[in-house]
């Protein structure tokens, strides 16, 4: 399950505007709708540290991964300028680990800038499933809290960019009851979002709280894994140097 929001060389996406549309496959703007319940899956706030692990998780896509994510086959190279040009600090990365600290998942919600000094009203979500974590809900559970997290910074409008064929993720917008313009090979999802609540704010609240206990629950296991790992060595060779010489 991919997105393809975001071109590593630029994100400012041209104006929908520019595109002719074609077809409207999707409804009209309007608040997301209740989807079919998902179990719950810890996705934390990726920071600075994490660009290493999002830059492996993003080596690893298969071509065919690569090429639906970023609308064209991305080179290594290009990923790497991708992830070094991550803006932790006006952006937000989501993240999905498993229990050895490896990223399964992850989204990129890139809220646009603007020229005038006027707040955001949009931004931008991308998302990249590793091959092997795919049909767990991992893209749809990533789109929600983006979604969460989009409309209680006040983000009126989500938009997706994405290959046609990319039927993983358009599928994603349209039960979200976003409208999608397709334009020959590229697709353009574009969702109204709803007002920020109280009852949003405290979503978003326990989402990250409880996601952050149980990264660092995953961090400590990983880190005494490792240390037994390196006992487990020690003693190896220890037994191995007690033999008796012949």
């Amino acid at each position: 399950m991919k997105g393809t929001a975001l071109n590593p060389m630029e994100l400012q996406p041209s104006s929908p505007a520019s595109r002719p549309p074609t077809s409207l496959p999707g409804p009209g703007p309007q608040p997301p709708v209740p989807r079919q319940h998902l179990p719950w899956i810890p996705i934390r706030s990726l920071s600075e540290r994490h660009r290493p692990r999002i830059l492996l998780h993003l080596l690893e896509l298969a071509d065919r991964d690569r090429y639906l994510r970023f609308g064209y086959a991305a080179s290594d190279s290009q990923i790497t300028h991708y992830v070094d040009r991550l803006d932790f600090d006006r952006d937000e990365v989501l993240g999905v680990f498993n229990r050895r600290l490896r990223l399964l998942a992850m989204a990129h919600l890139a809220y646009l800038t603007t020229h005038d000094g006027q707040p955001v009203t949009q931004a931008e979500f991308g998302v990249s499933v590793a091959g092997r974590a795919r049909g767990r809900g991992y893209g749809s559970r990533l789109f929600d809290l983006a979604v969460l997290h989009a409309r209680n910074r006040g983000v009126q409008t989500l938009q997706i960019h994405a290959l046609s064929e990319n039927s993983a993720m358009l599928r994603i917008a349209r039960n979200a009851g976003a409208t999608v313009i397709r334009d020959g090979g590229e697709s353009e999802a574009s969702l109204r979002l709803p007002p920020e609540t109280l009852a949003s704010r405290m979503e978003q609240l326990v989402e990250d709280g409880a996601a952050e206990i149980d990264y660092h629950f995953k961090q400590q296991a990983h880190r005494v894994g490792a240390l037994l790992h390196t006992l487990g060595g020690r003693a190896e060779v220890e037994s191995h140097d007690d033999r008796p010489t012949k």
